[in-house]
């Protein structure tokens, strides 16, 4: 969590770094041109990828198919049209990162094992949980008449 809060705290200092020493470079009107040209490219991209991820995920639906895939690229895609909203080129590269077919299927796959991995561990704790509450419940099988009084 400390991690998460520095970074949260460093990031915006990252960027202003990175901004003035670009700026030095290319000057303040280049830096401006392209930060509002990625934030238009952000807004355009995210006006697209949210219909087409659900057109995506409901044809994948109707063929009787689970739409995981359609729907983590779309979010992927949505999140990388986010970061091109954030003013700064450390958000931008990634959102290209995020963007690029390549390397968001690298990220995709990474992802879904690090999700298997976090549902093979839990299987295995609810397995071995089940295992130990079977072994402290005693079951006792029988039958059973009433007999009114």
């Amino acid at each position: 969590m400390r991690v998460f809060l520095l970074l949260f705290l460093l990031f915006p200092l990252l960027e202003l770094a990175v901004m003035i020493k670009v700026g030095g470079s290319i000057g303040v009107l280049g830096v401006l041109l392209l930060i509002i040209g990625a934030g238009i490219l952000g807004v355009m991209l995210i006006r697209v990828a949210g219909p087409a991820m659900a057109l995506r995920a409901r044809e994948r639906l109707a063929r009787g198919e689970m739409p995981e895939a359609a729907m983590l690229e779309g979010l992927m895609l949505a999140v990388g049209g986010l970061l091109l909203l954030f003013p700064g080129f450390i958000s931008d590269v990634l959102a290209v990162v995020c963007l690029l077919p390549m390397t968001r299927n690298l990220l995709l796959r990474k992802l879904r094992q690090k999700a298997e991995e976090q549902a093979r561990r839990q299987r295995a704790f609810a397995d071995d949980l089940a295992a130990r509450q079977s072994q402290r419940t005693n079951v006792i099988d029988g039958e059973y008449k009433r007999h009114d009084r």
